[in-house]
């Protein structure tokens, strides 16, 4: 008897932390990484028809009549202005698997068979000019993806980098093995922004994130990683088990960000090895990052809020270090963008380790880990054979190392210092001024942002708000393959230049009004587009559907294409 009682204790002592652990998750798919990839392996495809695709709001034929011509506009232009571009898309398509992905994926997927390549094909840069990119064609646009992140004061700024980098180890450029002398100055100027002792460098921001865990795991001599819902750390599989990732991954934990129930699984666990954050959550928290590829009921409605984020991540900070959990936050995309010092600075926290990429190779691909002497040692001195290897052909690159090297001299220059003093404050101003343009106009859309990071929110429910991202690229802004989920703007936009880009950015919203994308019926409801997506998915199932068309401007509105091309040509 006195077994079977300490077996029923013991297994609803297990039941009450299996439960505690369910309960800190995110309620949504985003948060059940298991269960989000299940369905997506059984979620069937389905398409809409030609006579659909502009109707499958409810919308009158009068309304259809409309998209219908500035659809074929749209089109035309994108034909007009870009016949290279295109042709050199279409065979880099048919080599390069990466560009056939995005392609797929930059609209819902239910019009995917129906919008014209013309509109998503991969875009092709042959120059640049600070804040601006010239395409295959001549067409200069205004950037506003910055390179994923990369470009954080102009292109100008990189090319200088890489120029000062080479001229620093023109001797020794191709030398691989053997340190380059600027690799210690690197270090120093690392460990006094970072707060942290030491250094190790990688080749790109994915295989630092891998070294960090490694390093916590080897360390703690525990096995469990968290992250965050919704928190993206590279596509290396140990950091991303949901979908995309086909490998089953039993030794991470995805927990909800910013609840109390997170910080009190961590403080009664004694498995986890280390906390993964990505502060740009806060953009969007426990949510994925936004794509127009996920506008498939039109809303998007994100509000950062960094006050509240910054006291969660102290309270994170505070319950990793009473439990030994190595708290590391991947600053890969914020580092010196947020501040001098990245988000680290900027919430005033102390990570364990810090991994940065992207920007600080000045133009060039590079992974950096910071972390205390404790963690970066990859041995143990008293186990000679325990070891926590990490290597790469490229890792500490001369040219990278030199590239680098100007990067870190120069934003210590009083005009980097100066453009971080005021950026939050400027990019706050500037986002304000756009959203009262966009009130005076009676749009229905509005800009959020976290310093110069910036997301479209859609206040209307609706079917189409993905085609904004195309009829913004037809007035002269380039934006990356998420379209409006996410502006990447560089700190060396003057006020001149986000003049401009407002003032495209109002044009092209005008247009998309105008063609009738916004009209829809009044009764229209998300829980109404949802009901018709199932319904057309379970038909799907029943009747696999055929792989429709495209829409091209011949079979759309021939007549005014021929109308309107000449009109349109002169955008570049």
């Amino acid at each position: 008897m006195i077994s079977i009682a300490l077996i029923g204790a013991w297994l609803a002592v297990k039941l009450f932390f299996r439960v505690r652990l369910s309960l800190a998750k995110h309620p949504t798919l985003a948060g059940h990484s298991r269960w989000s990839r299940r369905l997506a392996g059984i979620a069937p495809f389905f398409s809409h028809d030609a006579s659909s695709f502009f109707s499958c709001d409810g919308a009158d034929d009068g309304v259809v009549e409309r998209r219908k011509r500035g659809f074929s506009r749209l089109v035309a232009s994108s034909y007009s202005l870009s016949s290279a571009t295109l042709n050199a898309s279409e065979e880099i398509e048919k080599q390069v698997s990466d560009a056939l992905f995005t392609r797929r994926y930059r609209v819902p997927f239910m019009f995917t068979d129906l919008v014209p390549e013309a509109l998503t094909r991969t875009s092709l840069v042959v120059d640049t000019d600070r804040v601006r990119i010239k395409d295959l064609d001549g067409n200069w646009r205004y950037d506003l993806w910055g390179s994923y992140g990369v470009n954080v004061f102009g292109y100008d700024f990189y090319q200088r980098c890489m120029r000062e980098g080479r001229e620093l180890n023109s001797g020794a450029s191709v030398v691989l093995g053997p340190y380059h002398p600027s690799l210690l100055d690197n270090a120093r100027r690392l460990a006094e922004i970072s707060g942290l002792d030491e250094t190790s460098f990688h080749m790109s921001g994915t295989e630092a994130v891998m070294q960090a865990v490694r390093l916590a795991c080897y360390h703690t001599g525990r096995s469990k990683v968290v992250r965050f819902c919704g928190a993206y750390h590279g596509w290396w599989d140990g950091v991303q088990p949901g979908i995309g990732n086909q490998r089953t991954n039993q030794d991470v934990l995805t927990l909800s960000e910013g609840s109390p129930r997170t910080l009190q699984v961590l403080e009664d666990r004694k498995d986890i090895a280390c906390v993964l954050v990505n502060p740009m959550q806060l953009m969007h928290l426990n949510k994925d990052a936004p794509s127009d590829q996920t506008l498939i009921v039109g809303q998007r409605v994100n509000k950062p809020q960094p006050d509240a984020y910054r006291n969660w991540l102290h309270q994170l900070q505070a319950v990793c270090a009473r439990r030994g959990i190595v708290f590391i936050l991947d600053e890969v995309f914020t580092g010196f963008r947020l501040a001098r010092g990245g988000a680290k600075e900027y919430f005033g926290v102390r990570p364990d380790l810090i991994t940065y990429g992207k920007t600080l190779g000045g133009g060039l691909p590079v992974g950096v880990v910071c972390g205390t002497s404790e963690l970066m040692r990859r041995f143990k001195p008293d186990r000679p054979a325990d070891v926590c290897l990490a290597r790469g052909t490229f890792n500490s690159h001369p040219e990278v190392m030199g590239a680098m090297n100007s990067f870190l001299r120069r934003i210590d220059s009083s005009d980097c210092s100066s453009i971080y003093a005021d950026s939050h404050a400027t990019w706050d101003r500037r986002v304000v001024q756009l959203n009262k343009a966009l009130v005076a106009t009676d749009l229905p859309l509005r800009v959020v942002n976290f310093q110069s990071v910036l997301t479209v929110n859609y206040l209307n429910v609706g079917c189409h708000n993905w085609l904004l991202q195309f009829y913004l690229r037809a007035e002269g802004l380039e934006l990356g393959w998420v379209g409006t989920g996410r502006f990447i703007m560089s700190l060396g936009y003057t006020e001149d230049d986000w003049s401009e880009v407002c003032a495209r950015f109002l044009c092209a919203s005008k247009a998309m009004a105008a063609d009738g994308f916004w009209d829809a019926p009044k009764d229209l409801s998300k829980r109404k587009i949802q009901m018709d997506l199932a319904k057309r998915a379970l038909l799907s199932k029943l009747r696999p559907p055929q792989v429709k068309p495209a829409l091209t401007p011949c079979n759309v509105v021939e007549t005014e294409i021929r109308t309107q091309e000449s009109a349109l040509i002169h955008r570049t």
